[in-house]
């Protein structure tokens, strides 16, 4: 490869990355939040690239009883080297206007593409040991159950949702490796393999939007309704809310799924959820399920609701069980 100048956007794509790398070290980078009954507004563990912040003293006050370690930054070297790596990505991307040249573009992209996957591997593993080396003498105990809190995404832990995503300083490194990429294909002057970049970007934004409302299966005779807290025994009425987060409530009657959602307004819910009742502990979804009411059906919490997938089987259920038919936004606004 010629090692050819850079051009002007590649430049000005180095000076960008150099302010984002340096002011990453100054804002939180990654944010881990957790849910619970007893704390509805939630609790918040902030990573700097120097100290953990937020909720840290709650947190650990929690941990203890179940035997997990108590979190301080001076345990950590990463918060010791952290800031200096991040700086001196910084004064690389710097002197890269002065050099100029492809090939510092490319082992600089590919420096930063290392740093990124090792410290995704150190950030799961330090979730690993914290979530999976328990005091065996700790207060509760659940046989088999870890705590390892989720790399990326949601995770239920014990009557906890933990929930793991960039915050402002992370966002900011996403930025810098998508704009060396595009400055590599720019380079390279590869209009066709730039379309193709963003044909993958957008599809993969696109799976990465869906995967987190599918339905989670209901246990039967060990999920509780998180309305009701009733245990779920007869999967034909169950129901399901999958949350922006990706979060799973379930419920062991579709009218709790609808009241559930009636007192928890500020909810963002992605999906609803209800049981084919001709099927076993199958969920579809509610907005293309048909729903008949009344009659002989005799739900647990006395919605008397069940859903079909089928419209045919709808309406022979309705026809033997003296039910009406009714509508999703009937029972979602009633």
């Amino acid at each position: 490869m010629k090692n050819q100048t850079l051009s002007t956007f590649s430049k000005v794509v180095l000076f960008l990355c150099s302010l984002l790398l340096i002011g990453s070290i100054f804002v939180p980078m990654w944010r881990i939040e957790l849910s619970a009954p007893q704390y509805p507004e939630g609790l918040v563990l902030k990573l700097h690239a120097t100290k953990i912040a937020g909720d840290v003293d709650i947190i650990n006050g929690l941990n203890h009883y179940i035997g997990m370690k108590t979190l301080h930054t001076e345990d950590f070297i990463e918060f010791k080297i952290l800031p200096y790596i991040l700086a001196s990505f910084g004064v690389i991307a710097i002197s890269g206007l002065f050099f100029a040249k492809r090939k510092l573009l490319h082992i600089f992209f590919f420096a930063f593409l290392l740093f990124a996957v090792l410290a995704a591997v150190d950030f799961y593993r330090w979730n690993y040991e914290y979530g999976h080396n328990l005091d065996p003498n700790a207060a509760i105990r659940v046989p088999g159950m870890a705590y390892q809190p989720p790399l990326l995404g949601y995770k239920q832990l014990l009557n906890f949702g933990a929930y793991s995503i960039p915050d402002i300083g992370g966002w900011m490194l996403i930025a810098v490796g998508v704009l060396l990429f595009l400055a590599i294909i720019k380079e390279k002057k590869s209009v066709s393999r730039l379309d193709k970049f963003f044909g993958i970007l957008i599809s993969t934004c696109f799976l990465f939007s869906c995967s987190g409302d599918k339905a989670i299966p209901i246990k039967l005779n060990t999920d509780n309704c998180d309305f009701c807290k009733m245990g779920i025994s007869d999967g034909r009425y169950a129901a399901e809310i999958i949350t922006q987060k990706g979060r799973a409530y379930k419920f062991d009657d579709i009218a709790c799924m609808a009241n559930f959602g009636k007192e928890h307004q500020e909810m963002q819910i992605k999906a609803y959820y209800v049981n084919d009742y001709a099927k076993e502990n199958e969920l579809i979804r509610a907005e293309k399920a048909f729903f008949i009411s009344g009659g002989t059906i005799k739900s647990p919490m006395h919605g008397n609701i069940a859903a079909f997938s089928n419209k045919s089987e709808a309406k022979a259920f309705k026809a033997i069980s003296n039910a009406n038919e009714t509508e999703w936004t009937a029972i979602i606004e009633k």
